[in-house]
């Protein structure tokens, strides 16, 4: 048994998994007892021990025929029969034991000659004859290197369980490593059925993560390394398309079957010739825990005896010739059965003495520290003692087997008679144990512990052995490791952690996962007090793997209790025992215990020395940011960050935290940016506005960004970087606007005494955060109302001087985005937004007195508004770029009050009178109707700035007025439009000046496209009949322009009624006028401009008879002028053509169906495919090209 010792099936040394119950261990023992045991009853030999009890001498011949048995290769095995002889004649192998051999290790061509030469001779062995007529054994890639077991093999596989044992040890734990074997536990991977349900693969699998003893038996384990063959593979595709269509998984098993497309799943037959179709996977799953492999093929059915037999067999069968063949083979089955039985029962009782020895030296250690006087009562102690050693004797000379183990029982029971002594001691000897105050609290744990404990002795002459083994009857279990914990209880406070450290990693793994929180506070506890830190470490270990996958509630939990060890152990001891476990996860596979790793990091931040703060805390989360992929964990990381940079005091991280900055506001998850801007960047202005670097550094970095972007975007500005960095400034103005107050000339005065003044709520812009609230950066909303009070009134009547903080802002900030704001493309909607919202923003932090006195002055001094400075180069001038929409939704928007609403009035009236007059671009005017127009609060004003526009006296202004109407129809309720647009509409469409009429015709249109109320529609179709149908306009080359480009616009989505009705017919009178115009240019550009209009109507269900009266007719009108003007849309109006007229000869027109496209329904592919080519060759509008695959709405 020496080379037996130092394995064993728990952990030795005291070493426990913590994640491995005592039932899986226990189970681990019986289902390798019996795996060793089924392994013998297939007759394959096992590594003897020479120095065990009852072993076989080296000339024994059971013993040689035994070793030729084994996994042995067949020389070897002659060799050990020649030499272990010892001048006797050994036994003859028999054949059928060479074949056997031969096929286990893959000499298949020897095993065939041999075959070949049996059946010649007329000795056919069955066993190869089996073997070489089933094909399944043939079924593979590659052959199984010699030694580890033949699949076709039957009773092959237990030459892996038994007979290849090697009594090797593990340097980890002193392990026995065990052999794996096809069926047995050591070989299932119980780690695949996983009790959350919920599997995710992640790349992030490292060896760590993986239990040491699933390693272990991964590794020593070949059949699990050993890849899956063909012909296992096509079976477990049948049974697994089986299961699926049984179970309605139809889908999944079509697609399934898709992926195996080489597999008739129809046919078990076609998985391979001659083999049984096996029973289906529910089968097999509800029976795999309740069969063994057997090898049936090696086993007599004579030696299948009960293990009661074995004695009463074994002399028996030892008295037979040996000789005798099958005598032999029994008898060497029955031997090596009883011995592997006995290193069985020999390594449980080994195991379970390690254990005790590794406890009970800790224990030891811990006595000799605390300096127990065990000589004061050894008297008391001594006649137990006497009873326990006279226990031990008879115990020996009973069992000489298992006396190793009672002599360490004896020694557990020593020092167990030694604990009792722990109560004789007074507490007041343990000064160091816990601090005075806790000591002070906790109950004595005897009300008799200064006295040794004295139990009555009845007046009885009995023997001490008659008393032993009378209360040997009373039913106690003190052999196990739970028995020994149950039998010993604990007095005082150290005993109780060591008691708890040793039970708690055997409780946590039987625990419901669900209700696993509920152990937190008794791990932190242990691991808070513990003595050893080997133990403590290991109590951690399991907090942070205490739940697979933790929820939010879960995690919270644990870091409460981070929290409090934190609080109580100190830095030193967060540093060097829970740090070490965040470093551990950081790349763990689950996204929620890498979440738990960042929180913590945050939660940890104020009980950590500052060296660790900023070097090795600040590394992993900056490693986190940038590797993670789960945005979860990564918004985790900002938020630590940004408590990080709350605690940190190292002006050197000053610029890693800058980058750690830009890199979370170009972070692409939307949850990363937004915790950016709620948690990291206002924590991080905190400690810039400390250093200094606030006007310094922070706001004018992110200026020079934006002005570079606008330097390198003039062809393509990149909006996404122009919004990162500007939502940054604006989250930034909050502590901007508190630096400026807390550096103010009468900060000093700023004193709490007396009533304080109210704050109005709508003071300032609803903070996206509380850290970006202005009262929360100064410090109380008291405060806070002392110093507004202070500001406005320094800003009233005693001005700027000295006050440097507000004077950047006025002199740098200021100037530097207005100029920024002319830089930047009108015509951007998101550009203009964005900076529209920042000056609101700013303006509304400053208030109202700076807005008015500082802001506003330095607007109007570069747009100097005024009719004097009306000329022809206005229309390059600042009026027509983005500083116009910005100053007025931006600035004059900042305050509603009657004043402030006509001051815009009047701005906005201005601009549109200084644009028209000067015949500028009207692209600025336009950006601030529709940023004004989002909002319904400023429509009633914008409709009187254009009312300003209708009756101006100027044709230039009415004509602009009448053109904003388009951009206000679409976001104005239909009661402002009856009441105040069309009105408006209608007068300027009898304006003396036929431009003025002309300019009226899109926004008409628009209602036509967005309004549902008939009566206003029927106004606004009389109007424009009037314009189709009035003789005046015959020759009005503009208007018919303006009017087809309107229906090829709003045609698809108008009320079908007024389209089949008006737009076509009338599309087809334009069209006939068409043919007449002489003057080619304008022939072409109608005809043009007809071209869209119909391809966009295309799309639009037209009946047969409006097809037949007006849409075909239009269309020939219009192939008369394309082909004198225009071939390439001459060729594409024929294919329409014909395709129509074939349709509707046929009728076959389809109903409508929704938005049925007619282009799909009338044209063949064909002409579908040459349309669309040649719609893409041309130089039309792009807008109207859009229509042709708009849908109607």
């Amino acid at each position: 048994m020496a080379a037996m010792a130092p394995g064993g099936s728990g952990s030795g040394g005291g070493g426990v998994n913590p994640f491995l119950s005592d039932s899986d261990e226990d189970d681990d023992e019986v289902a390798a007892t019996e795996e060793r045991r089924a392994g013998l009853r297939l007759g394959s030999g096992g590594g003897l021990d020479p120095g065990s009890a009852d072993s076989l001498s080296p000339q024994d011949p059971v013993a040689l025929g035994s070793s030729a048995r084994s996994g042995l290769s067949g020389e070897a095995a002659a060799a050990a029969v020649a030499l272990g002889g010892g001048g006797e004649t050994p036994g003859r192998l028999s054949i059928d034991a060479i074949a056997a051999q031969l096929l286990r290790d893959q000499y298949l061509l020897t095993a065939l000659e041999l075959h070949t030469e049996l059946l010649e001779s007329g000795r056919e062995l069955p066993r190869l004859r089996d073997y070489f007529s089933n094909p399944g054994n043939f079924e593979r890639q590659s052959g199984t290197p010699p030694g580890m077991g033949a699949p076709g093999i039957p009773g092959a596989a237990g030459v892996g369980g038994a007979g290849g044992r090697e009594p090797s040890t593990t340097s980890g734990g002193g392990q026995l490593n065990r052999a794996g074997s096809i069926s047995t536990l050591d070989s299932l991977d119980f780690a695949r059925y996983s009790d959350d349900g919920n599997r995710e693969t992640d790349e992030r699998v490292a060896e760590h993560e993986v239990p040491l003893q699933e390693r272990k038996n991964y590794k020593s384990s070949p059949e699990i390394q050993e890849p899956i063959k063909p012909l296992e593979k096509r079976a477990l595709n049948f049974l697994v398309n089986e299961f699926l269509l049984k179970n309605n998984y139809k889908l999944t098993s079509i697609t399934f079957s898709d992926e195996n497309d080489d597999q008739d799943f129809e046919l078990w037959d076609d998985v391979g010739l001659n083999i049984p179709k096996p029973p289906d996977l529910l089968q097999l799953y509800r029976d795999f825990g309740n069969h063994q492999v057997t090898g049936k093929d090696l086993v007599d059915v004579a030696s299948g005896v009960e293990e009661d037999e074995l004695e009463a067999l074994t002399p028996i069968l030892g008295n037979l010739p040996p000789t005798l063949e099958a005598s032999q083979t029994v008898q060497n089955s029955l031997l090596i059965q009883k011995l592997e039985d006995k290193i069985s029962l020999l390594n449980s009782e080994k195991w379970s003495l390690m254990e005790q020895i590794g406890r009970l030296e800790s224990e030891m250690n811990f006595l000799k520290n605390e300096h127990f006087a065990i000589s004061a009562i050894c008297d008391s102690v001594q006649p137990s003692l006497d009873q326990s050693s006279h226990k031990d004797s008879e115990d020996s000379e009973q069992n000489p087997v298992t006396n190793s183990s009672d002599k360490g029982q004896n020694k557990d029971i020593h020092l167990s008679k030694s604990d009792e002594v722990d109560s004789t001691i007074p507490k007041e000897n343990f000064p160091n144990s816990f601090p005075r105050r806790e000591r002070e609290g906790m109950p004595s744990s005897s009300p008799s512990s200064k006295n040794t404990v004295h139990f009555d002795k009845p007046n009885r002459k009995l023997s001490p052995a008659f008393h032993q083994a009378l209360l040997s009857f009373c039913r106690m279990s003190a052999d196990s490791r739970l028995g020994s914990e149950v039998s010993r209880i604990a007095d005082s406070e150290k005993s109780v952690m060591l008691m708890l450290g040793r039970c708690l990693p055997h409780i946590v793994p039987n625990v419901l996962l669900a209700k696993r929180e509920e152990l937190i506070p008794l791990i932190l506890c242990t691991a808070c007090l513990h003595p050893e830190p080997k133990e403590r470490d290991q109590l951690l270990h399991i907090l942070f793997n205490l739940i697979k996958r933790p929820d939010d509630e879960q995690r919270q939990m644990i870091l409460t209790g981070c929290v409090a060890f934190a609080r109580h152990v100190g830095p030193t001891r967060v540093e060097a025992e829970l740090l070490p476990q965040c470093w551990e996860q950081i790349n763990h596979k689950y996204p929620e215990r890498r979440l738990l790793v960042a929180e913590s990091c945050g939660a940890l931040a104020p009980y950590l020395p500052k060296e660790i703060r900023s070097s090795l805390v600040l590394s992993m989360l900056q490693q986190m940011l940038m590797e993670d992929k789960a945005d979860l964990v990564r918004e985790a990381v900002i938020k630590s960050l940004g408590i990080i940079m709350g605690y940190i005091d190292d002006p050197d991280k000053y610029q890693q935290g800058f980058e750690l900055l830009l890199s979370a506001l170009g972070d692409p998850s939307e949850r990363v940016v937004s915790a950016t801007h709620q948690v990291f960047l206002p924590a991080y202005a905190a400690w810039t506005t400390e250093l200094g670097n606030l006007q310094s550094h922070l706001i004018p970095t992110l200026l020079n960004k934006i002005e570079k972007l606008l330097r390198e975007g003039e062809h393509g500005l990149d909006e996404h970087k122009l919004h990162m960095y500007l939502s940054a400034l604006q989250s930034l103005i909050p502590s901007l606007f508190a630096l400026v107050l807390q550096n103010a000339p009468f900060s000093s005065k700023a004193k709490l005494h007396g009533e304080v003044p109210q704050i109005e709520v709508t003071r300032f812009p609803r903070p996206m955060s509380p850290l970006q609230d202005v009262s929360t950066i100064i410090g109380s909303r008291e405060q806070l109302a002392v110093l507004l009070q202070l500001y406005d009134h320094q800003l009233e009547h005693e001005g700027t001087t000295g006050w440097e903080s507000l004077l950047w802002v006025v002199n740098q900030l200021l100037p530097q985005l207005i100029e920024i704001v002319g830089r930047i493309n009108v015509t951007s909607t998101a550009c203009v937004h964005e900076f529209s919202r920042f000056f609101w923003r700013l303006c509304r932090t400053f208030g109202k007195i700076f807005t008015n006195t500082k802001v506003k002055p330095q607007f109007q001094e570069i747009l100097r508004l005024s009719e004097e400075n009306i000329d022809s180069s206005a229309g390059n001038g600042v009026l027509t770029k983005a500083t116009v929409p910005i100053y007025a939704t931006g600035v004059l928007t900042c305050y509603i009050q009657e004043e402030d609403r006509k001051l815009l009035v009047g701005f906005l009236e201005d601009v549109m009178t200084l644009l028209s007059l000067s015949h500028a671009p009207l692209d600025s005017l336009k950006a601030s109707f529709v940023e004004l127009g989002a909002n319904p609060a400023y429509h009633e004003l914008l409709l009187t700035v254009l009312w300003y526009g209708v009756v101006h006296t100027s044709a230039l202004v009415r004509c602009t007025a009448a053109r904003m109407f388009e951009l206000l129809v679409k976001g104005v309720n239909e009661t402002l439009v009856a009441q105040r647009v069309v009105p408006a509409l209608i007068t300027l469409s009898s304006d003396p000046e036929i431009s003025v009429r002309i300019a009226t015709i899109p926004a008409f249109g628009t209602i036509m496209e967005t309004v549902i109320q008939r009566e206003l529609l029927e106004r606004v179709k009389m109007q424009l009949a009037s314009f189709l149908e009035d003789p005046q306009y015959q020759d009005q080359y503009s208007l018919h322009t303006e009017i087809i480009k309107t229906f090829g616009r709003v045609g698809p989505n108008a009320e079908p009624r007024f389209r089949d009705e008006f737009v076509i017919p009338h599309l087809h009178k334009l069209a006939l006028v068409n043919n007449l115009q002489i003057v080619d240019s304008k022939r072409l550009d109608i005809a043009t401009h007809l071209f869209e209009a119909y391809s966009a109507l295309s799309c639009c269900f037209i009946s047969e008879d409006l097809m037949v009266n007006h849409f075909l007719p239009g269309l020939r009108c219009l192939r008369i002028d394309m082909e004198h003007l225009s071939p390439e849309h001459e060729v594409i109006l024929t294919s329409m053509i014909k395709e129509c007229e074939q349709k509707v000869e046929n009728k076959t027109v389809q109903e409508p169906q929704g938005s049925m496209s007619i282009a799909a329904s009338l044209v063949s592919e064909d002409t579908k495919t040459k349309f669309l080519n040649k719609m893409g060759q041309l130089t039309t509008s792009g807008a109207m090209l859009a229509n042709v695959f708009q849908r109607k709405k």
